[in-house]
């Protein structure tokens, strides 16, 4: 007889080299599940034993077969038969002791009837009745679970495509209950020792002694990574975990520690550069030890980097919903109160560092929170987007910032708070007005090649330009800090950006409060929006000022941001804003005269652009009207405001000489001043003297009272009555603000006064005679009596 050889043979070493690597790691888990799988199995049959025996000792085991309506006799005689049989085990032959082990071993021991002796693994019989085999198996009230699939990567094999599957682990419900009913009798055996209850006193005392024993711990960490961030980088896990402070004492206190502590060492350990991921090649390669060290450095910087970050966020929205946690540590009070040491540290990282990874992230964080219910989160969101919007140099991060405040007021449908955009005026956008034209008339310089030197230069000609170009490039290099093209580029597509949220705003939301940010951001950037826009702009904003919608502040921001237009590149545009000039006119007696000095500023800046700067396209008639209006309202205002509008005054008198006729009291043409009329052209403004002058000249306050006596005199240059330098080269605006009594203090202070007090006695003295002081004196030193009054002796003693 021929042995059959065994057909499967060990696989070659090049067939193992062809193998996949996802099969053989499919194969690896399939060989361990089954491991797995067999203990586990293993396990379940010993306990089943275990418990099958203990039911076996302590129960009479009943035979299943056995029908409930037995009569009594039958009944009775079994259970006699049982008693015999049911003896203890000392008193059991040792035949019926090995059958009774052989019955435990077996599987089935307890799915069959423990009456009989049968074999477990009896061969069937074609004469056995199905039905009685199915009725003498037990009925389980519960069925076992399905099994669930784990699909796993498919083999590849030459027959196609083998799905690989596993069953997912359940867990043993037996086992843990198991395992609790002994940790319960084990806590049961375990005496309870009484916890000592301590006093207020103690316990305050105990509370500052964890924390001081935390804070030395924090300490030593942060100093640690400080020293040498690279070899005890590992330490930031550690410091990190603290985060997760169980102690209810000082869980709170700990936690805000650690936030800021930690913000502080990223701060000062952060390099200058990004951090990118390493490649496949890049890690194959072999380095030096001190390169594998920075490497392993950056990797765990990043890491915990981002790790602190998701903890940051997690506090926040734990704030937001107000979630209680399981383990109850920290109650929902203190949610607040860790929410707003978070956002200040993300605030701080936004500002801190803009290069460094995750800062698109933080940028997401940081927008929603700008539109928050919380004020003090609000005003600090913003407080930080301005801050780094005013350091960015190259508008990288102000870019990003802006595309995300973008989209966020477009999805909340323009219900904003107003202060995200007013940050939109902290940008700096100034590089933009660099324009292709300039660009092409300035080019930069360009290098000769070398056909073109070896034409035109000799050798020793091509030498020295060969020196000069090399010096001209490190001079360039060393002039530029940020590269201007891209500067350029990034600057222009954030203003794109920032004028589409504008006029989304002016045309979808006319009536929202946002409004007067976005005129106000419009008056500072309209400079730099294309010619194109330039007409349907301007009939937007008459359009807004005619709708009687807006209020006189946002009225005179339409009218700053139509004349910031017509003076850039409006100049080339042949239109006429008289009806801008009829507006601020008729607003100028609007203006609010009590403390809050409100519109005052604008106006100022609005008088500067449409009179002085735009001087030739303004007529003599319509410079008379704002003068005389100007020194009216200064008649009405705070002395920083009436300061400010008489240096306005003093400059238009200077720029149109002819106003000067306001000073005489004779009238000039024909025709009487109409103060009420509104429009300055034909008020008739010639035929009236600026008399206000003469009632601010008793001004109370001493530079309101100088400069109207300089304009009295006709605003001289020199001589007596002209201003002192540091009154007369100081713009309008900046008096305005350097005179301000927003401190509600008097600006310059009131000097005290030396008179002293003369005696009045002495004055008396001197001229009254000396009869007089006597009767004085004798009147004085009577005593009063109380006498009633005879008025008929009084008349006849006259009239004797």
């Amino acid at each position: 007889m021929k042995l059959r050889r065994n057909k499967k043979q060990v696989p070659s070493f090049r067939k193992l080299i062809k193998t996949s690597k996802v099969k053989l790691e499919n194969k690896l888990k399939n060989k361990q599940f089954k491991q797995q799988s067999t203990i586990k199995k293993y396990r379940k049959e010993q306990r089943k034993l275990r418990q099958a025996v203990k039911d076996a000792v302590s129960k009479k085991p009943i035979p299943l077969e056995d029908p409930k309506n037995k009569r009594q006799a039958q009944r009775t005689e079994r259970e006699d038969g049982e008693e015999e049989e049911a003896l203890p085990l000392d008193m059991l032959d040792e035949d019926d002791l090995q059958l009774m082990k052989d019955l435990g071993q077996r599987a089935s021991f307890l799915t069959r009837d423990l009456s009989s002796s049968k074999p477990v693994h009896i061969k069937k019989r074609k004469h056995e009745s199905v039905i009685d085999k199915y009725e003498k198996v037990p009925r389980t009230l519960q069925t076992a679970p399905e099994k669930e699939l784990i699909h796993l990567l498919p083999i590849k094999d030459k027959g196609g495509i083998i799905p690989q599957t596993r069953e997912k682990p359940v867990p043993d419900i037996h086992r843990e209950e198991e395992d609790q009913e002994e940790e319960i009798e084990l806590e049961e055996e375990i005496p309870e020792i009484p916890v000592k209850e301590l006093t207020i006193e103690e316990h305050l005392a105990e509370r500052k002694k964890k924390l001081q024993d935390k804070k030395i711990h924090i300490a030593n960490l942060a100093s640690a990574i400080l020293s040498d961030p690279e070899s005890n980088i590992k330490k930031l896990k550690e410091l990190r975990s603290m985060l997760m402070e169980q102690d209810p004492d000082v869980a709170v206190t700990v936690r805000k520690l650690v936030i800021v502590s930690l913000m502080e060492l990223f701060k000062d350990i952060t390099p200058s550069y990004k951090i990118r991921p390493l490649t496949e090649a890049e890690k194959s390669a072999k380095i030096r030890k001190e390169t594998q060290k920075l490497r392993e450095f950056e990797e765990g910087l990043v890491s915990q980097y981002k790790f602190y970050l998701e903890n940051l966020e997690q506090m926040i929205k734990d704030w937001k919903q107000r979630k209680l946690k399981k383990n109850n540590v920290v109650s929902l009070k203190a949610y607040k109160g860790l929410a707003e040491v978070a956002v200040k540290s993300l605030c701080e990282l936004l500002v801190a560092l803009p290069h460094f990874n995750f800062h698109n992230n933080i940028i997401v964080l940081i927008v929603p929170l700008m539109n928050d219910v919380s004020k003090s989160i609000s005003e600090m969101c913003c407080e930080a987007v301005k801050k780094l919007f005013k350091q960015d140099k190259l508008g990288q991060a102000s870019l990003g910032v802006i595309k995300v405040i973008s989209g966020f007021v477009k999805g909340r449908n323009y219900e904003v708070r107003p202060e995200m955009l007013k940050t939109f005026l902290c940008l700096r956008i100034k590089e933009v007005e660099v324009k292709k034209d300039t660009e092409d008339i300035n080019k930069p310089k360009k290098f000769m090649t070398f056909k073109e030197k070896r034409k035109t230069l000799s050798r020793m000609q091509r030498k020295w330009k060969k020196a000069e170009e090399k010096l001209e490039r490190e001079l360039r290099e060393a002039e530029a800090s940020e590269s201007t093209e891209k500067k350029l580029k990034l600057h222009t597509e954030t203003l794109n950006i920032v004028f589409v949220t504008y006029f989304r705003i002016l045309k979808k939301a006319q009536r929202s409060p946002l409004v007067p940010a976005v005129l106000e951001g419009l008056a500072k950037f309209a400079h730099l929006i294309n010619v194109e826009f330039f007409d349907d702009l301007l009939v937007v904003l008459h359009t807004l000022i005619e709708s009687g919608d807006l209020s006189y502040q946002e009225s005179l921001h339409c009218v700053q941001t139509a004349f910031h237009i017509l003076s850039g590149q409006g100049d080339v545009l042949n239109i006429d804003p008289m009806k801008f000039y009829t507006h601020l006119y008729k607003t100028l007696f609007k203006l609010h005269a009590g403390a809050t000095n409100e519109g005052v500023e604008i106006v100022l800046q609005c008088l500067d652009v449409m009179l002085t700067k735009r001087r030739k396209q303004v007529s003599h008639q319509r410079a008379l009207a704002f003068i005389k209006r100007l020194c009216t309202l200064a008649l009405q205002v705070l002395p920083n405001s009436s300061i400010g509008i008489l240096a306005t005054i003093r400059i238009l008198m200077h720029t149109f000489p002819k106003t000067d006729l306001m000073l005489d009291n004779e009238s000039q043409g024909s025709g009487v001043f109409l103060p009420e009329l509104d429009e300055p052209e034909y008020c008739n403004a010639q035929n009236t003297a600026l008399w206000e002058l003469h009632a601010l000249r008793r001004h109370y306050h001493p530079i309101v009272q100088r400069f109207a006596a300089h304009l009295v005199a006709g605003a001289p240059s020199e001589g007596s009555e002209a201003l002192k330098p540091e009154l007369g080269r100081r713009s309008a605006f900046e008096l305005f603000e350097s005179y301000s009594m927003a401190d509600m203090t008097f600006n310059p202070p009131v000097e005290p006064s030396n008179s002293k007090k003369k005696d009045k006695l002495s004055q008396r003295d001197t001229f009254l005679n000396e009869d007089l002081n006597q009767l004085i004196k004798k009147y004085c030193n009577e005593v009063v009596t109380e006498t009633p009054l005879d008025f008929s002796k009084c008349l006849k003693t006259c009239l004797r």
